[in-house]
């Protein structure tokens, strides 16, 4: 074999490897990749069905159910607009509490989210990002809501209240 020939086979060789190299790494994170949703995406039929997702909002004030077994735990996670119940077999953070932030990972099965983990907000001042914009997105469509129910227009996006109540 020329020296040409196999330098090409060595090139070759080593594109087929990165590719697959490439395939696998992406396949592992394709795998472990997980979405975010909020209670209300899930009634809107955004959330996959049969494939782990997170949903995130705060835990409704007298939702938590303690069953026999003392490790199963039922409660409903709203953010303001919709409720989601919530089942979930273990033990909970310390910091899990009824009005307070909450991210769980798990699968819908029909109308319920069985959660394979559930995280609790750390401190006061902390809630995960994608449950804060789904909250505050779902007080934004109450307001827009009520201002319609109400006969008033609604405030442009953007527009400070204390703007426009000159």
């Amino acid at each position: 074999m020329k020296s040409r020939h196999k330098r090409l086979a060595l090139i070759v060789g080593g594109l087929a490897a990165l590719g697959v190299a490439a395939t696998l790494v992406l396949n592992a994170f394709n795998s472990n990749l997980v979405f975010f949703f909020s209670p209300t995406d899930v009634a809107a039929g955004k959330a996959p069905q049969g494939k782990t997702f997170r949903i995130g909002g705060m835990v409704e004030k007298g939702s938590v159910q303690r069953e026999a077994d003392g490790v199963t735990v039922r409660f409903v996670v709203t953010d303001t607009e919709k409720t989601l119940p919530v089942a979930y077999k273990g033990i909970l953070p310390d910091l899990f509490q009824e009005g307070k932030g909450v991210v769980a990972q798990g699968k819908l099965e029909g109308e319920r989210f069985v959660a394979s983990e559930v995280l609790a907000k750390h401190d006061e001042n902390y809630m995960p990002p994608e449950a804060a914009k789904a909250v505050s997105d779902a007080h934004a469509r109450a307001a827009a809501n009520k201002a319609e129910g109400d006969g008033a227009a609604p405030l442009p996006t953007g527009t400070p209240a204390a703007a426009t109540a000159k």
